[in-house]
């Protein structure tokens, strides 16, 4: 199955694409919470091997509350992206609302000791069928 991804940022030649698909089953708008996941690719087009060792996401729901998460690594992994390479995962987002967003940075280390943050881009999380 091939992602569509929709969003994309590059830094460094560091290219990261998002796909995101709203899960219904997860969520339950009568108790006011939806749930989405979202595929993130990161490609490598750079000429050096990376290391992806922070993450930092920045969650605004429909309200416009807004909510900062920081950890190591994605999906407990601190991956090392050679040259034309890519490394994908998968996660997931509650919201108290039906739509909001997210956007963030990876803090990453290049094997010639640069550390640099990348971008990751600004992306929807719209439940289907709401109406404003």
């Amino acid at each position: 199955m091939k992602a569509l991804f929709t969003d994309e940022a590059e830094t460094r030649g560091i290219v990261v694409r998002v796909s995101v698909s709203y899960l219904p089953e997860q969520s339950e708008p009568q108790r006011g919470r939806w749930f989405w996941a979202y595929h993130i690719r990161i490609e490598n087009k750079g000429p050096f091997t990376v290391q992806l060792l922070t993450r930092h996401w920045v969650i605004t729901d429909g309200r416009g509350a807004r909510h900062s998460v920081e950890g190591e690594g994605v999906v407990g992994e601190q991956p090392m992206i050679e040259p034309g390479a890519s490394f994908d995962y998968v996660s997931g987002c509650p919201l108290s609302t039906p739509t909001g967003y997210m956007q963030g940075s990876y803090h990453m280390i290049g094997e010639d000791g640069a550390a640099f943050d990348v971008a990751i881009p600004k992306f929807a999380l719209t439940a289907p069928a709401v109406t404003g």
